[in-house]
C-alpha cells in the first residue's frame, strides 16, 4: 500500500507501508512497515511502542518518521499475549488488561524481539541494516536504551521519551549498558512524571557524564508524561514540536 505522509509541516512524500508478521521463536510478531516509496537502501528505525498499544496514531507518526529517508518498523511488543491491543481509555477493563501486558514485557525480551527486527531488516533491499535508531516512550524508553547497548555495532542513534525505570536497583537497569552503547542518546523527560521522577532522570545523567557517554538529557519544564502524544491529555504542541526537532536531528546526524 502507498500512502500520503505528512512529515514537516508542507512536506509530503509517497510512502509504501505494510502490515508484515515476524516470526521471532517465540511466535509471529505484528510490525507495521513503512518507507519511502523510491530507490533504497534506507537506514533503519525501530519504533517501540508505549503501553497503549499498536494504533494508528503511531503508525502515523512512524510514517512521519520513514518521510526523513528512513526504513521504520513498529512492532506489536504485546505478541506472545495477544496478535492486537489498542487501550479504551474509557474502560476500567481495558486498563487492567494494559497494566497485565506491559507487566509481561521487559528489556531483554524486547532486546530479542529487535533482534529478530535487525534480521528481517537485513533481507529486505530497501532497509541499511547496519545504520539503526531506536525510539522508545514510556515503558519502552528503556528497552531501546537496552537494545541500543545489545547491538552496538548496529544501532547509531537511540532516544527515550519519558522513558520509565531508566535508573533503578535491578541487573536489567538500561544504566548498567552505557559503556557498551556507542550510538549517541538522547533522553528527554517531563518535569511533572508519576512514572519518571526527575531525581532518577538525575542518577541516569549522572550515570552518562561518569563513563562520558555520548548524547544528552533533557528535561521539558512544565511538561507532563506523554506531552508528545496527541492522544493524552498532557499532549503540549511546542513539547511535541521540541520532540520532533529532537529526535529527527538525532536520527538525521547519525544515520544519514
Amino acid at each position: 500500500m502507498v500512502r500520503r505522509c505528512f512529515g514537516a509541516p508542507g512536506y509530503v512524500a509517497a510512502m509504501a507501508e505494510e502490515e508484515r508478521l515476524l516470526e521471532t521463536g517465540e511466535g509471529p510478531m505484528g510490525t507495521f512497515v513503512v518507507h519511502p516509496d523510491d530507490a533504497g537502501p534506507h537506514p533503519v528505525v525501530v519504533f517501540l511502542m508505549d503501553a497503549p498499544g499498536k494504533r494508528p496514531l503511531l503508525h502515523a507518526m512512524a510514517c512521519r518518521i520513514a518521510s526523513h529517508g528512513y526504513f521504520v518498523m513498529l512492532p506489536n511488543l504485546y505478541y506472545r499475549t495477544t496478535p492486537a491491543f489498542e487501550l479504551d481509555w474509557s474502560s476500567e477493563d481495558s486498563l487492567a488488561r494494559m497494566g497485565e501486558l506491559m507487566r509481561n514485557v521487559g528489556n531483554r525480551m524486547v532486546a530479542r524481539d529487535v533482534g529478530a527486527l535487525l534480521a528481517h531488516a537485513a533481507t529486505d533491499p530497501m532497509a541499511n541494516a547496519t545504520r539503526v535508531g531506536i525510539v522508545g516512550y514510556c515503558m519502552s524508553g528503556p528497552f531501546a536504551l537496552w537494545s541500543a547497548a545489545e547491538y552496538a555495532t548496529q544501532v547509531r542513534a537511540v532516544a527515550s521519551f519519558y522513558g520509565v525505570r531508566l535508573h533503578v536497583d535491578k541487573s536489567d537497569s538500561p544504566h548498567h549498558r552505557l559503556t557498551e552503547t556507542n550510538g549517541e542518546i538522547y533522553v528527554g523527560a517531563a518535569e511533572f512524571d508519576d512514572w519518571v521522577p526527575l531525581e532518577m532522570i538525575d542518577r541516569y545523567e549522572a550515570a552518562m557524564q561518569a563513563v562520558d557517554a555520548r548524547g544528552r538529557v533533557e528535561r521539558y519544564w512544565g511538561m507532563h508524561h506523554g506531552f508528545a502524544f496527541d492522544d493524552r491529555p498532557a499532549y503540549d504542541r511546542n513539547a511535541d514540536r521540541r520532540h520532533w526537532r529532537e529526535l529527527l536531528g538525532l536520527f538525521d546526524r547519525n544515520l544519514h
